[in-house]
């Protein structure tokens, strides 16, 4: 097996030169870059991870730890820390908490044990006893989607968190319903705890005052971010006296539930109830109607919580931040009108 002595030898340059091209730790050279590359790849090199972790304590690796990772949004949010990590050098390991607090606890240090440089974490509605293990062993971590540190909180967030937009995009949906001419909007929620449904409710209970209309608890419903609990939650509305004629759903999985249970009430979209839902995914467009939804960023939040981390890694003291990143309003016809790109081929035609 070769060496990093037999590269410089073939490269002709020090060993140290290589290691710099390598690892990316100085400037070197375009020309002599090349020839140390070409003698990598004549020679088959590779590099000895374990024996460089030895060395400089650092794997060059990153643990995610995301729950659902089955859920469209969350996919995406694993490609772009994927994509990030790996052009930034750096390995993925990656676990699944299952958004229960004792197993996230589980994961957090099976990954920690394997000597991860730092995590990247979708905390689960309690996370009190993650906290606590990552203070107690000062491990470098970014959160994802879910806050930790609620933007009302007094003093600076403990930790580095990245995440989108969620209330005023959901009172944007309110209120685009409001203005169609609905008066009983019904909510669907999400799993009562997470940082997404706290403000999601909030962006709901806002749409409603700017609309001018009362808040009425009884149409506001928790799915649990579940297809199963939002078929639930929704059939409860629909047995209410005076059901809604619109609903907010909170998130991609609670629609397909949501539509699940109209379909099962013989309901039809957006004739008999009119549907606006957060999350935009693949195939929203292809539904009959066409899903009027909140598009998250997904892999730029995961694309920019991998660069949190790595500027946490290079300057552990700095102080933490938040950082939130817009959505998009996506306009198709579930909420009941037309979408913006067939009104702009109807004006076409005219």
């Amino acid at each position: 097996m070769a060496t990093m002595a037999d590269v410089a030898r073939s490269a002709g340059v020090s060993v140290a030169t290589v290691s710099h091209v390598l690892n990316g730790t100085r400037p070197v050279l375009p020309h002599t870059r090349q020839a140390v590359l070409d003698a990598v790849e004549e020679l088959g090199y590779t590099t000895n991870t374990l024996a460089r972790a030895l060395v400089t304590s650092r794997t060059r690796s990153i643990g995610l730890a995301v729950s659902a990772i089955s859920n469209p949004y969350f996919t995406e949010i694993l490609q772009g820390v994927e994509a990030a990590a790996l052009e930034a050098g750096y390995s993925l390991l990656i676990a699944d908490p299952h958004d229960d607090p004792e197993h996230e606890r589980t994961v957090v240090r099976l990954l920690h044990e394997r000597r991860v440089d730092g995590m990247i974490v979708a905390p689960s509605a309690d996370p009190r006893g993650l906290l606590a293990y990552l203070e107690r062993h000062d491990v470098p971590a970014v959160f994802l989607d879910r806050l930790v540190d609620a933007p009302e909180a007094d003093g600076p967030p403990r930790f580095d968190q990245v995440c989108a937009d969620s209330a005023e995009p959901t009172s944007r949906l309110v209120g685009h319903l409001a203005g169609l001419g609905h008066r009983r909007i019904g909510m669907v929620a999400g799993l009562p705890g997470l940082s997404t449904t706290t403000e999601r409710i909030m962006g709901y209970r806002t749409g409603l005052a700017f609309a001018g209309l009362p808040y009425d608890e009884r149409l506001l419903v928790h799915g649990d971010s579940a297809s199963a609990g939002a078929e639930e939650a929704v059939a409860a509305l629909l047995s209410l006296a005076v059901p809604p004629t619109a609903l907010v759903t909170g998130n991609n999985a609670m629609t397909i539930g949501a539509l699940r249970a109209l379909r099962a009430h013989g309901l039809s979209v957006p004739d008999d109830i009119a549907l606006c839902c957060f999350d935009d995914f693949a195939w929203a467009d292809l539904f009959s109607p066409r899903l009027t939804a909140i598009a998250q960023p997904s892999r730029d939040i995961g694309a920019r919580a991998v660069g949190v981390l790595l500027e946490r890694l290079a300057e552990p003291d700095r102080p933490a931040r938040t950082l939130r990143l817009p959505c998009t309003f996506v306009h198709r016809t579930s909420c009941g009108c037309p979408s913006e790109e067939g009104t702009r081929r109807d004006r076409r035609r005219r």
